[in-house]
């Protein structure tokens, strides 16, 4: 069991953490016809739009309130209800997502009764989905933004069900935790449907961040989930929560409508794909495709294949809690010894990890206990690139923001393919640095035998 410690450093350097709001702007983000909406000064809404415009290669739908230093201190309801009308004139949004930030947090504005005093002035919007968040960036960080804005979708949005007793049993609802890309989500989409199961995400980065080409231009956001069907998930025979961040969001819709959920805390590994594929052919009455069977015997080869590469790795290993209990329990079962490990927030399932110790601090951390340790591999996002080259270690990219490499929203890790692509992506890493470090060519050889005293044949001349 691991203990959590955390840093009493005066300053971040080089962070790992990313603040609150920019975790629940991304999950609007997953919502159809969605604007997220910053209530806070421009630069806040920039730094995020910067940061995802970068780590997506995508337009990013993303507005600000505009605070000023006078409408901070006065407050800012005007900034809020003028920024609404706007979005809905302009961009025709079906839902408008508010996050706040810190210094309206500070300045303690009561976002919720702006929404209230903005429908009463206005009665067209009377109906219209507005749904507020209180995300201080002054507390808590990036995963805890994103569970509680889909808490807060489901408590604003999901109705209760006509009759309980006529439930959907093929209608299943998924909360994924922002630690899966939408590659991920996609993946697992395709795992429901073989087994017959119509999946309802929540929210559904799958359909709105994957990279495909609308053929209409739009402001807000082209795909995933609509308010209507976050509407009746009350219906579902079941919801499925990925990551300990997405336990309160199931909780709130089991309270809500009646559903009943189950808890899936890792998906990358043997053990958890195991567990979830056993799982749905119980709720679905079906057998396991064979598909699915053989993807199990692939997984199973690929462990033992990149088991002479990964084992014995020291690593070092930052990133959000979900995301670094995932991925680093799976390398740690693939016989890497996790010795320096650094997250950006408190969570359940860090105690969890096999490791002595879990940091909640910065980069500046991981790079220090990776030294100490004499770590031989890097794993976070790509701040953490510069580390790795002074370490002289192999550096494999995970988790936002991945803005130097292409195809970061497409990256697999959940599912039995998943799993294996992990395993090839950084076994392929480590045997690079390793030929690289040893390249061996005549000269050499040569050299080796210098230094060994061997006696070296000198080619003689005609």
């Amino acid at each position: 069991m691991a203990k959590v410690v955390t840093a009493k450093k005066a300053c971040a350097v080089n962070p790992l953490k990313m603040s609150q709001p920019i975790g629940g702007a991304l999950a609007f983000m997953g919502l159809r016809g969605c604007m997220p909406l910053l209530h806070g000064s421009q630069g806040c809404t920039s730094f995020g739009l910067v940061l995802f415009v970068r780590h997506f290669k995508e337009a990013i739908p993303l507005q600000t309130t505009a605070m000023s230093e006078v409408a901070t201190v006065l407050g800012g309801y005007e900034n809020v209800e003028q920024a609404v009308l706007n979005i809905i004139k302009r961009t025709k949004p079906e839902i408008i997502g508010i996050c706040s930030t810190g210094v309206t947090e500070t300045k303690g504005d009561d976002v919720d009764g702006y929404i209230k005093l903005i429908r009463q002035n206005h009665p067209e919007l009377a109906d219209f989905p507005m749904v507020y968040v209180s995300t201080p960036d002054f507390k808590d960080a990036f995963q805890d933004g994103w569970g509680k804005t889909v808490t807060r979708l489901v408590e604003e949005l999901v109705k209760g069900p006509v009759n309980p007793a006529r439930r959907d049993p093929s209608r299943v609802n998924v909360l994924p935790g922002c630690h899966l890309t939408p590659g991920d989500i996609e993946e697992l989409r395709d795992i429901f449907e073989d087994f017959g199961l119509e999946p309802t995400f929540l929210p559904d980065l799958g359909g709105s961040l994957d990279g495909h080409i609308p053929d209409d231009f739009t402001p807000t956001t082209i795909g995933g989930v609509s308010v209507d069907e976050v509407s009746v998930m009350g219906q579902a025979g079941w919801t499925i929560a990925i990551g300990a961040q997405m336990r309160a969001a199931a909780e709130a819709l089991q309270k809500k409508a009646g559903v009943p959920y189950r808890l899936f805390e890792r998906l990358c590994g043997l053990g958890p794909n195991d567990e979830f594929i056993s799982f749905l052919s119980e709720i679905s009455g079906r057998v396991a495709p064979l598909k699915y069977r053989r993807q199990r015997g692939q997984l199973v080869d690929a462990m033992l294949d990149g088991h002479f590469h990964i084992g014995g790795r020291k690593l070092a290993i930052g990133a959000e809690p979900d995301l670094l209990y995932d991925v680093g329990s799976f390398l740690h079962e693939m016989g890497a010894h996790i010795e320096g490990a650094v997250t950006t927030t408190q969570s359940p399932v860090l105690e969890k990890l096999a490791a002595s110790d879990v940091l909640i601090g910065d980069l500046e951390d991981l790079e220090t206990l990776a030294r100490e340790k004499g770590c031989d591999l890097l794993v976070t996002h790509s701040h953490g690139r510069q580390a790795a080259e002074r370490l002289k270690i192999p550096f494999h990219r995970l988790g936002i923001p991945m803005f130097d490499r292409l195809g970061a929203g497409h990256k697999l890790s959940v599912g039995y393919r998943g799993a294996r692509e992990l395993i090839f992506a950084i076994a392929n890493q480590l045997i690079a640095d390793r030929e690289e470090s040893h390249q061996v060519t005549p000269d050499t050889w040569n050299d080796s035998r210098r230094e060994s005293g061997a006696a070296i044949a000198t080619p003689q001349t005609h």
